[in-house]
């Protein structure tokens, strides 16, 4: 794939993923240079692998393995509420995108590939009856 046809694909993405935020009371980071190179990322993991693992972070190849990590990947709810913003920071809390304050340098909570081998494979998402709401745009509750 080409430059041209990279970027396209990615800007085709981009919208997608803003109108289905929106709709999930999420938000996009508003920065159209990150949002694009994030983007950029997905398009080729897409290529690469057949889905849509986070650019931010090192993909097995394996998609039972890396279902964790598909974006919106299963981190995005507790960084949002914890930080403001997800690891790779495409999606944004209202403070971050409206400029209130800047996106910081989030933890990785993904164990690594030694701790996901012992539990078994990928991690599942906390149930709904064991963590707290991500709050989306606003303030509408939201499970993931």
């Amino acid at each position: 794939m080409n430059d041209e046809e990279l970027k396209a694909k990615a800007s085709a993405l981009r919208e997608k993923l803003d109108r289905e935020a929106r709709e999930g009371g999420y938000i996009i980071n508003p920065d159209a240079d990150m949002t694009g190179f994030l983007c950029e990322g997905l398009v080729r993991n897409i290529e690469r692998y057949g889905y849509m693992a986070c650019p931010c972070r090192l993909a097995s190849g394996k998609r039972a393995e890396d279902l964790d990590i598909i974006c919106p990947c299963d981190y995005r709810d507790p960084d949002l509420a914890e930080h403001g913003a997800c690891f790779c920071a495409l999606y944004v809390d209202s403070d971050i995108a409206s400029g209130k304050k800047e996106a910081r340098s989030v933890p990785e909570r993904r164990p690594d590939a030694e701790q996901r081998a012992a539990a078994g494979g990928a991690q599942k998402s906390p149930s709904p009856e064991k963590s707290a709401p991500a709050r989306g745009a606003g303030g509408m509750k939201v499970w993931r």
